[in-house]
């Protein structure tokens, strides 16, 4: 039966793709010109809304105009808006009908945020982006059939939250199961109950015995909580390889976290040689970028989704008045600090992220880390992109396995240098932890050269201090947070000491 329906799919999906293909192409070869039809689309679409009536978006025809008339926004500035639109008024910040909020935890904060997303945003960004992975990778391989079979997206928490009678919010993969196409549901799994299921721990467990007599082509979602479920179905079935559960799995999405310090574990469970990971850049406020090379550790930039992006260097970042460009002025190498305007009404929105580009011929782009999620108490200016490739060539180097970590400040006393204190949940443990560290600080030393001159002499800066902790700890500390499930993220880097010491306590 499933063939039966896939092979339609794959005849008529394989006809569709050459259209889009060709858009991204020349999105690619003129991103200027797309880029400000999509700034001069949003002005013109929100003029009458509320919020284009205060910041004068009438008067609006240049992109100083816009700079000049629109501040830099944070969530605490779009917050009161946010208020009043989930008690049901509109025509605030656009004026479609909002009524879905993506309920998002953020990585340092205890409190939540609730985004607007529009029904352009959940078709224009949202789905295109995951119609664009799929096209895009049907062009890298032309020979697959990938809805022959069937696709697990593994999201995070899915209760959806009445605010009234006509408003919700929940996370932003419970809005898109809840609102999928009827095509896409076809090739779903499990069924949407156990998708939608508020409790983690027993949406795992059914997920495992449901999917498992499933053909899974497809696998997506966060690696840490992809593993979580795929380790659970592997025990419930004896076995160490998931191909001898779904054969013929083809295709891992990924996206929320670096994928390197999960990629050996995936392999060992995935004992496929020609198994195709890809990436994709999307979050609660859009889908910002797609893998498009079959080997590539960076994404293209979608240009065409009704999002008109900004940047900040993150040398400018901290001042009253940084400096803010557009595409048309980024350099390589340069982390940025990335600003969104939406076709859900966010406007020059500090989303929180920051970037790095690699081409710009066309726009690529590696998500660098967090604008608050790194180390600099001592000048260091160390980065999540920083940590990721240190890790990585510790474990190679001291035969080692990370499943999860964190790292923050160690603050200087009168007599000791400061430092940075590293606590690592391991998959495989090295046999020396104690040369782990060191590998783990020369490369640090190798990659960033702020590391390497507080390193000097260890006065500013002493070495690594890493701490092992059980594994699951990190599990622990989330479900302690109330954050258990798949959207959620361990925070990689703090400049203080808050979360670090909060684990601390858990373990006494």
């Amino acid at each position: 039966m499933a063939r039966k329906i896939g092979v339609p799919f794959n005849s008529i999906f394989s006809w569709l793709i050459k259209k889009r293909i060709h858009q991204i192409e020349l999105f690619k070869q003129y991103p200027i010109d797309v880029q400000f039809d999509v700034f001069e689309q949003l002005i013109t679409t929100a003029k009458d809304t509320e919020f284009g009536k205060q910041h004068k978006f009438k008067s609006i025809h240049s992109y100083k105009e816009f700079k000049n008339n629109i501040p830099l926004q944070s969530y605490e500035d779009i917050k009161p808006y946010v208020n009043r639109l989930k008690q049901g008024e509109q025509n605030l910040l656009w004026p479609t009908e909002i009524k879905w909020f993506a309920k998002s935890s953020g990585t340092s904060g205890d409190k939540s945020k609730f985004i607007p997303v529009s029904k352009e945003a959940l078709t224009a960004s949202h789905y295109q982006g995951g119609k664009d992975l799929l096209a895009l990778y049907y062009s890298n391989h032309p020979k697959t059939k990938l809805f022959n079979g069937k696709h697990l997206i593994l999201g995070g928490s899915a209760q959806i939250n009445y605010i009234n009678n006509k408003s919700y919010f929940g996370d932003l993969s419970a809005i898109i199961v809840k609102n999928l196409p009827w095509w896409c549901e076809l090739r779903r799994t499990p069924k949407k109950e156990i998708t939608l299921m508020e409790e983690w721990e027993e949406k795992l467990e059914k997920m495992a015995e449901s999917t498992v007599k499933e053909d899974v082509h497809i696998l997506a979602g966060i690696p840490s909580w992809t593993l979580v479920l795929l380790k659970k179905i592997l025990e419930k079935n004896n076995t160490d390889n998931i191909l001898d559960i779904w054969p013929n799995l083809e295709l891992y999405m990924h996206g929320g976290v670096s994928f390197e310090p999960y990629e050996e574990q995936f392999k060992a469970i995935i004992q496929k040689r020609d198994m195709n990971y890809v990436q994709t850049y999307n979050a609660s406020e859009g889908c910002f970028g797609i893998q498009d090379r079959v080997i590539a550790d960076d994404m293209l930039l979608m240009l065409d989704y009704g999002i008109f992006y900004e940047f900040i260097p993150m040398d400018q970042f901290e001042k009253n008045s940084p400096t803010v460009i557009n595409i048309e002025d980024v350099e390589l190498d340069v982390n940025y600090a990335l600003v969104i305007s939406t076709n859900a009404g966010l406007w020059r929105y500090v989303i929180g992220d920051t970037i790095i580009f690699t081409s710009l011929t066309p726009y690529r782009i590696k998500v660098s880390g967090r604008t608050k999620n790194y180390i600099n108490a001592f000048g260091e200016e160390m980065i999540i992109d920083n940590a990721e490739k240190a890790i990585r060539t510790a474990c190679e180097k001291a035969n080692a396995q990370v499943k999860e970590y964190t790292a923050c400040p160690i603050y200087m006393d009168n007599s000791t240098a400061g430092g940075h204190q590293w606590l690592i949940e391991f998959e495989d443990e090295p046999e020396n932890l104690d040369y782990f560290a060191k590998s783990l600080d020369t490369a640090l030393k190798s990659i960033n050269s702020d590391y390497e001159a507080k390193r000097s002499n260890s006065l500013t800066l002493r070495p690594p201090v890493i701490q092992k902790v059980e594994k699951g700890t990190f599990y622990e500390w989330l479900k302690s947070k109330g954050k258990s499930g798949g959207q959620n993220k361990i925070p990689r880097l703090s400049n203080d000491r808050k979360i670090v010491d909060e684990i601390l306590e858990l373990i006494k």
